[in-house]
């Protein structure tokens, strides 16, 4: 089973790596559900740590997650969106994790106006995404996921669905405190289209790395991301983070995206400036039963992002 499973992992992230085409449909599924994952860059698919809200970003960390574990997240994206998630993590033995989970987008109250441009009412924007996660223990140090997810968005009288897959792998060392992750997310397409033209799904392939260091308390993360897309500066698909961990519980943490940054310079030459966007913070504190976890970052120049996250093991 193991063997089989392996296989199947590693001979669909092949296939994604030759992907080479632009994604567009529900770009929600880009934004992070962790707190922890938004303050060190806003991509991170490496940590172990007992937290719901990684495995959405890759579903080989589920592994990590207590049995019986709810998770709550709410981010204000930005002016009249509103972005939130939720899951529960149930233990099936010592190798085995099965959870559920939500992300839900609103975008708000929106004017519909005719082709001269003279308002004839409001229309609302919606999509969300169902998950079943499944993670398993291939073998020493290793974990693999499966995340299946069935995606529906509304905008207006229009309305789309579709069927994704991510798949996750993470080695981790725990002596040496290192942990490795490769992930395809959003793998399938529509299954129902807007109207007659079929749109794509948002693609990512994602490779990461965390090392921790016992002389010191800190945990350095680097991840790149849309790895089937080259059409952009190499620099632009990294992501780099690094933790202060104050105790076994406590967190401070922060980040850099370098390409959020390079996309939301406004100006030029001397002027131009991102007003902070590509920079990200945040905290937490891990209970043994209770989690709550903050992130604080800019996806646009004009607008401010907190991201909270809650779990709790009954």
């Amino acid at each position: 089973m193991k063997k089989i499973v392996f296989t199947l992992l590693l001979t669909l992230f092949a296939a994604v790596m030759r992907a080479q085409e632009s994604q567009t449909e529900y770009n929600f599924l880009r934004l992070p559900v962790s707190a922890h994952a938004a303050a060190l860059g806003g991509e991170n698919i490496t940590i172990i740590e007992d937290d719901p809200s990684l495995m959405f970003s890759n579903p080989a960390l589920a592994s990590s997650v207590s049995d019986k574990t709810v998770g709550l997240s709410y981010m204000n994206y930005m002016h009249g969106a509103n972005y939130m998630g939720a899951s529960y993590t149930k233990a099936l033995g010592e190798k085995a994790t099965l959870a559920g989970g939500v992300q839900y987008m609103n975008y708000g109250k929106m004017k519909e106006v005719d082709a001269n441009n003279v308002q004839t009412g409001t229309f609302s924007a919606n999509e969300i995404a169902i998950e079943g996660i499944f993670a398993y223990e291939l073998a020493r140090n290793l974990m693999g996921g499966i995340t299946a997810k069935f995606i529906t968005s509304y905008i207006g009288n229009y309305n789309s669905m579709a069927v994704g897959v991510d798949l996750g792998l993470n080695w981790y060392e725990p002596e040496r405190q290192w942990s490795v992750s490769l992930v395809a997310k959003n793998l399938g397409g529509q299954i129902k289209a807007y109207e007659e033209d079929y749109g794509k799904m948002p693609i990512d392939v994602q490779v990461g790395v965390s090392k921790t260091f016992t002389a010191l308390p800190v945990r350095l993360s680097a991840t790149l991301v849309d790895l089937t897309h080259y059409d952009y500066r190499f620099i632009n698909h990294l992501n780099l983070g690094a933790d202060i961990l104050l105790s076994e519980s406590i967190w401070v943490g922060g980040g850099y995206n370098f390409r959020r940054s390079d996309e939301m310079t406004v100006g030029k030459s001397d002027y131009a400036s991102a007003h902070g966007a590509g920079f990200s913070v945040g905290a937490g504190i891990n209970l043994e039963q209770f989690k709550l976890n903050l992130a604080y970052s800019k996806y646009h120049a004009a607008s401010n992002s907190i991201i909270v996250n809650l779990a709790y093991t009954f």
